[in-house]
């Protein structure tokens, strides 16, 4: 049985930071000396970016291009594709084919478990696979849920981001229920937070006593470093390892590495 935990970053809503955390804390738990798969979900190929491949049009082989064989039966090398990245990450990546898995996947035998199916034949070798969701409640999403053990579910410490949180939980418990018993919340990040503004203070303590337990103690400060990181291509880690952005992401590591 495989000892690799496959944990979905996920939420309905845009611009919480879902690729930021995905690329940061997956590079974090690879310093901390743990083999690490990131999975970009979103066909815009936003994680992808983030590692370096900037040209994903031109990328020969994706998310889509597995599932389509794994749909098939046509899989040859599981593994092949993976891209593999400098700071000790492996990437499976992502372009616009993966629109196109929508429709596909809606035909398909088992099309809930399409990924998991997948992940099946690789995740013996990894200790953490990480899955970047787009922020909607697609097929490809409900893949990413099923074949995941946990979720980590970003949030910004504003009103209508902490309005989300009641649908995407809602969603957890529903894939639960339906498709994977084995599926948790594993926490709740509270991102892009700034202790200045008494309006994130406010949603950050609502959000904390509404999910307690729940919420990671580890808060993702409002840092300028982690926008400007993706733009070269780069990781906090890489454009600023003694920034705000990498302490908490090194951080926010370290507290996942004690989830059960």
């Amino acid at each position: 049985m495989s000892n690799c935990k496959t944990i979905a970053i996920c939420n309905q809503k845009g611009g919480v930071g879902k690729t930021t955390t995905t690329v940061n804390l997956g590079v974090g738990l690879a310093m901390q000396g743990k083999k690490v798969l990131l999975i970009d979900a979103d066909p815009q190929g936003d994680l992808t970016t983030c590692l370096g491949w900037r040209d994903t049009d031109n990328l020969g082989i994706t998310l889509a291009t597995k599932l389509t064989d794994v749909i098939s039966e046509t899989m040859n090398d599981p593994t092949d594709g993976i891209l593999h990245h400098e700071e000790g990450v492996d990437l499976l990546p992502a372009n616009l084919e993966l629109s196109a898995m929508e429709y596909n996947l809606m035909n398909a035998m088992s099309r809930e478990t399409t990924l998991r199916n997948y992940l099946s034949q690789v995740k013996d070798r990894y200790e953490f696979v990480l899955i970047d969701c787009m922020p909607s409640l697609s097929m490809v999403t409900l893949n990413a849920l099923s074949a995941a053990d946990s979720v980590i579910i970003p949030v910004q410490a504003q009103f209508l981001a902490m309005r989300g949180m009641a649908k995407i939980t809602n969603v957890v418990g529903i894939v639960k229920e339906r498709l994977n018993p084995n599926l948790n919340i594993g926490g709740i990040v509270i991102t892009q937070f700034d202790k200045r503004k008494t309006l994130n203070k406010s949603v950050a303590e609502l959000i904390s006593e509404s999910f307690c337990d729940k919420v990671f103690k580890t808060v993702i400060r409002d840092n300028v470093a982690l926008a400007e990181a993706p733009i070269k291509g780069l990781n906090i880690f890489e454009y600023n390892k003694n920034s705000n952005g990498a302490k908490d992401y090194m951080d926010l590591a370290l507290e996942v590495l004690k989830l059960k």
